[in-house]
């Protein structure tokens, strides 16, 4: 089974790259970001306390995000693989994943970090602002999701890089070429 994490900050194109790799490798794509939209969306009760977070530029909690992680995959166990984007955002979900991944026999194949400089981020955040609508892409949020993002998930590279697992790409550059680097790796690890 071929398992993906792919992390980057805010506006690193995980999303559109990750559409890429699910549809190349029929993976089932797990987003934290879509997951807890479609929560938000629904009015559930998650929904209306992930909304509050996600609006004052705050990670949400790891046991409502690995609750909903966990769910998901031990209902898609026959999948060929999972691609996660946005998960795990800390080095305890990281750690709670890899349980989660040992409990069913899996692993994680690789972790793939799109690195992105801030102006690029910026750019791109105010961009998909204008075109998506997006509550959570504003200049003052997005410099407090980068903060959150360089305290909180910059140490989970670090986890995997110890683990052997962690492929580094430069995000700057057009999406076909980012794509072809990532597949490059893909296909050594499966």
């Amino acid at each position: 089974m071929l398992n993906i994490v792919i992390i980057g900050p805010p506006g690193a194109g995980k999303g559109t790259q990750s559409q890429y790799i699910k549809d190349k490798y029929n993976l089932t794509y797990l987003s934290t970001g879509d997951i807890l939209r479609e929560e938000i969306a629904a009015g559930t009760d998650v929904g209306k306390v992930v909304d509050d977070i996600i609006k004052h530029g705050k990670l949400v909690p790891d046991e409502i995000v690995v609750s909903i992680i966990r769910h998901k995959v031990l209902s898609h166990l026959s999948s060929p693989g999972f691609l996660f984007d946005g998960f795990p955002r800390t080095v305890h979900q990281a750690v709670m994943l890899d349980d989660l991944m040992k409990e069913n026999n899996l692993k994680i194949s690789a972790v793939l970090s799109l690195d992105v400089s801030v102006d690029v981020l910026t750019a791109r955040m105010l961009e998909r602002a204008k075109t998506s609508g997006r509550s959570d892409d504003n200049e003052e949020t997005i410099v407090h999701r980068l903060r959150e993002y360089n305290d909180k998930t910059k140490p989970v590279l670090d986890y995997y890089e110890k683990k052997g697992n962690l492929h580094t790409f430069c995000g700057d550059r057009k999406i076909e070429e980012v794509f072809k680097s990532l597949c490059e790796v893909i296909d050594e690890v499966k």
